[in-house]
């Protein structure tokens, strides 16, 4: 058995990694060589940034499961993966905590109008600004999986008032008042003072976030996307923005990265822009290869694996714990 990694892993985590499977051999590919390297690969642990034969290892048939790095799955999720009996595993959730800092930053920024006292700061200018509240605002999380419920969890000590959608509306946490499906986002945005964004990318949900959800929104609400770029229609974010509707917006990510020089986006003066950085971590990679050992182990005992992907819908199915 052949074991090829796709992620900046350490010398201690290779170490980590053998010491579960001892009797198999492990590639550390990297982005240079995963291309090559994949195509005799029986499990596979990574998230390829350049282009992968996809197509030719499905026809190839020796890959038995990918593991990915990332809570995202577009990097692997292609149509003849999706097509094959290989499964998917995905690391929802191993991040949660980080991505969650990194939103609460970028919302901070908003309400406290950061941008704006910089751009102060750097004309020396001690100007009081007006600033808003995060505390008792109502919020809508769009995509309750592992980064949402972490997020709801952490916004409840601010006295937020939480609502969500999902593809999965049940299990529902005390601390999120309404918990609805995909079809209910409209009734969700009439409701909210921020909508934030952290939902997986897939078929279903590319360029849900247009003008009509935008338009939904209460005038001089603020929009928050932790998720995938290609989520939301920029046009029609940088419309709600340019009309005064949207009174501001922080973006971790965007259709296309990085965002071109020329993107209407970067003159937006109530626009938060970070390099899709809201998964770093210290301990990211130590977190990703403990999460992975663990799904080795239960791969070579016959185990059933964690976070396996339903890959038509491109994310691990949460199941109900009290089905009826």
């Amino acid at each position: 058995m052949r074991i090829v990694l796709c992620y900046p892993a350490q010398a201690q985590h290779l170490d980590q990694i053998r010491a579960v499977a001892p009797d198999w051999e492990l590639v550390d590919a990297g982005q240079e060589r995963i291309a090559e390297q994949i195509l005799t690969a029986d499990i596979y642990c990574g998230h390829a940034k350049v282009p992968v034969p996809w197509a030719q290892v499905v026809r190839q048939g020796r890959l038995q499961w990918i593991q990915s790095s990332a809570a995202g799955l577009d990097h692997c999720l292609v149509p003849e993966v999706i097509a094959s009996d290989i499964p998917v595993t995905s690391a929802s959730g191993v991040l949660a905590d980080q991505v969650t800092e990194h939103c609460l930053a970028l919302l901070g920024g908003l309400l406290r109008s950061l941008p704006v006292f910089f751009r102060a700061q750097e004309k020396r200018e001690f100007v009081r600004r007006p600033t808003r509240d995060l505390h008792h605002a109502t919020i809508g999380i769009v995509g309750l999986g592992g980064v949402g419920r972490r997020l709801a969890e952490v916004l409840q000590a601010f006295k937020t008032r939480i609502l969500a959608t999902d593809w999965c509306p049940y299990d529902k946490p005390d601390y999120v008042e309404a918990l609805w499906p995909p079809e209910r986002l409209l009734d969700l945005c009439g409701q909210v003072d921020i909508l934030i964004l952290c939902a997986p990318l897939n078929d279903h949900t590319r360029g849900m976030i247009d003008r009509r959800v935008f338009a939904a929104l209460r005038p001089g609400s603020l929009f928050v996307n932790v998720a995938r770029g290609a989520l939301v229609v920029e046009d029609d974010l940088i419309a709600a923005l340019s009309s005064g509707h949207l009174a501001g917006a922080a973006v971790d990510v965007t259709a296309t990265e990085p965002l071109p020089a020329g993107s209407r986006l970067w003159g937006q003066e109530n626009v938060i822009i970070t390099p899709h950085v809201g998964g770093q971590a210290a301990r990211r990679l130590d977190d990703c290869t403990n999460f992975f050992c663990e799904n080795l182990r239960r791969f070579r005992l016959g185990e059933p694996l964690r976070n396996l992907v339903d890959k038509q819908l491109g994310f691990p199915l949460r199941r109900p714990s009290n089905p009826t």
